[in-house]
């Protein structure tokens, strides 16, 4: 336990916060960032801190209680002999018996590990929303550059015609209709690129970036594979479903919370419980009376006539119960999120494999084909704009195909719980 909340105070340090990204940003660099910088996973590290201060304060014992009392002296008549003097001098201690002491610092130490578990499922869930808007930047820069290329195309096409008409090898409607086919490209790179700005925001703000329109490129590419997505994909190669589940119930924090929190809840009941018996008070003193001096040691029980705790013990129950289903709920919940990764990473690599091998390189040959023969003037210009826009669409497909494999990937390492440092 202690040593979870040591591994979630390293991974969160006390350093300035960086108020800017690096003009080329990483995926790694934004996942360190993002812990670094996140309010939530501070605040639930915080709660970790808290919680130690509860267990403190668990540990510790009732403090005693002094008590002196005097009597025998009346200020409207003369000061009595020493005879006539009384004063008592006693200390109380309340005794915890029956086990709660123990039972307090056990469900106190169950609070932090929840807590620190909870941190860790925090990180987890922040890793997450982090891959997938740093992908989905990506994946903008990849269709931008797609619409920009093929812009480029209709451009060198552009300077073709104006060349063929100015030779009498065309008319100038043809070289018009070029020109407002144009537009339908310029607009997708207008298009793209705004949906470049706001994935960058998006990212930005996962980052809890102060400035949400800083201008940064991705390292990364939608093909490159990192340490802790290399790890999740030979992981789910070789186990089997019932294996995959017992292996991600073992280490996923959200599961090991749950878990802890029912024991705590359990703990609690049995506190509940040895709280029906009061807690006695020993006592011990010194008395003066009359002259005479006398130890003083008494006993105080309280009798449980009207109340033996009855009712926290039967909201305990409940919330023990409460607690119980809750961690079988999550532990479905974690069963169905390794079971959706695992398709989607299963589909995902049919889906691109698929890709590649019957459309995209035909694609991009039909369209050099396409512009090799416009260029000789066998072909059209429909028939070249046909081909350009079928291999827009196929590259953007493919595209997308490669940004659910990642995103897959991405939901398959939350879903088994890798982070940096902890394989599967």
């Amino acid at each position: 336990m202690r040593l979870l909340v040591a591994l979630l105070v390293c991974a969160c340090p006390a350093v300035a916060w960086a108020q800017s990204v690096p003009a080329e940003l990483s995926l790694r660099q934004a996942l360190e960032l993002a812990v670094q910088r996140n309010p939530t996973l501070a605040a639930a590290i915080e709660g970790v801190a808290a919680a130690e201060g509860g267990a403190v304060t668990a540990r510790q014992r009732p403090n005693p209680a002094l008590t002196f009392e005097t009597a025998g002296r009346s200020f409207l008549s003369p000061a009595p002999s020493p005879d006539q003097h009384e004063f008592l001098f006693r200390v109380d201690q309340e005794l915890e018996i029956g086990g709660r002491r123990k039972l307090r610092i056990q469900a106190a130490e169950q609070g932090v590990a929840a807590g620190a578990a909870d941190a860790a499922n925090v990180r987890r869930e922040l890793e997450l929303v982090v891959r997938r808007a740093y992908f989905a930047v990506v994946l903008t820069v990849a269709n931008r550059q797609a619409a920009q290329e093929a812009l480029t195309e209709i451009d060198r096409v552009i300077a073709l015609n104006r060349t063929r008409l100015e030779h009498g090898e065309i008319s100038g409607a043809e070289l018009r209709r070029v020109q407002v086919e144009r537009l339908k490209f310029q607009d997708d790179v207008y298009a793209s690129e705004l949906s470049l700005r706001n994935a960058r925001a998006g990212l930005l703000a996962a980052l809890n970036m102060p400035d949400l329109g800083q201008d940064f490129r991705p390292a990364d590419t939608l093909t490159t594979v990192e340490a802790a997505e290399a790890a999740a994909l030979a992981a789910a190669a070789p186990l089997t479903r019932a294996a995959m589940l017992a292996s991600t119930l073992s280490q996923r924090p959200d599961v090991q919370a749950a878990r802890v929190t029912a024991q705590q809840a359990d703990t609690a009941t049995r506190l509940q419980r040895a709280l029906r018996v009061p807690f006695p008070t020993i006592g011990a003193g010194y008395r003066h009376d009359a002259g005479l001096a006398s130890a003083v040691i008494g006993v105080t029980v309280p009798l449980p006539l009207f109340n033996r705790n009855r009712g926290e013990v039967l909201k305990s129950e409940a919330e023990a119960r409460r607690k119980q289903f809750d961690a079988t709920a999550v532990e479905r919940g974690a069963a169905l999120d390794i079971q959706q990764a695992l398709n989607a990473v299963d589909v995902s690599r049919q889906r691109v494999a698929y890709i590649e091998r019957e459309y995209l390189t035909t694609a991009r040959e039909s369209r050099d084909v396409m512009l090799a023969s416009y260029r000789l003037g066998a072909a059209n210009l429909i028939d070249y704009l046909d081909a350009q826009r079928a291999f827009r669409d196929t590259l953007r497909t493919y595209n997308q195909a490669l940004f659910d494999q990642r995103v897959g990937a991405a939901s398959l390492i939350a879903a088994l719980s890798i982070t940096a440092g902890r394989q599967p």
